[in-house]
This record gives C-alpha cells, sequence and structure tokens, in this order.
C-alpha cells in the first residue's frame, strides 16, 4: 500500500481506478484500511476542486413542487395566499423566518438553501 496525495488529475484518476479495484474490501484488513484512507483523499480533492454550489432557494422550492406534482394552490396553503406565492416564485418578495420554517417542514428543503440571498 502506497497512499499520497492527489496533487492533480491525473492523481485522481489513478486514485479512483484503484478504488475500483478494492472497493469491495473488509474493514480492518490492509486493503481495508488503504480503501478508508484513498477515500478520504478522494473526497478531499473533490471537494477542493469540484465544489457545488448550494441551489437558489426559489429553484429549490420550484424543484420540490415539481417532485412532489405540487401547484401554486398547494403551496399557498404552506406559505399563505396565491398571490403571495405568484411573488416569491416570481423572486418579487423574499421568503420570511415562517415561510423558511413552513417550507423546511413541510418541503423538506434544508434552511441553509432556504436562507440564502437571491
Amino acid at each position: 500500500m502506497k497512499i499520497s496525495p492527489i496533487r492533480n488529475e491525473k492523481d485522481y484518476q489513478d486514485a479512483l481506478e484503484r478504488l475500483e479495484v478494492i472497493f469491495d474490501a473488509k474493514k480492518g484488513t490492509e486493503d481495508g484500511d488503504e480503501l478508508e484512507i484513498l477515500s478520504i483523499l478522494i473526497d478531499k480533492y473533490e471537494n477542493e476542486n469540484f465544489p457545488i454550489e448550494m441551489p437558489d432557494p426559489i429553484e429549490a422550492i420550484k424543484f420540490r413542487m415539481e417532485q412532489l406534482d405540487m401547484k401554486q394552490k398547494d403551496l399557498a396553503e404552506v406559505v399563505g395566499f396565491k398571490s403571495r406565492v405568484s411573488e416569491i416564485l416570481s423572486k418579487k418578495r423574499k421568503l420570511t423566518l415562517g415561510m423558511i420554517r413552513k417550507l423546511n417542514a413541510t418541503l423538506h428543503i434544508p434552511t441553509d438553501v432556504l436562507v440564502q440571498d437571491y
């Protein structure tokens, strides 16, 4: 087992190939230890080089509504009047703390997504 930092794309590809080979290694074995360390290194490299930004709060609401086959009138039951929903979805009205709490509880959208500026 020779493990080294992942510094570039070639190192990253090599690490992914090795990970595929030892993927089913049992915990506590030499390959299992290598798998654990390699996974940490790959995760660190991906977080630094391929960061995933949080989605726009309104786009997250729209996406979740689509997943749940919700209409604006359904969302009105969560945040208030239908006209308020329209203003929110068109970004003319900001989400209030109460709305964020209700959206989190009802649609299960993380609050850290909903509290972002948009």
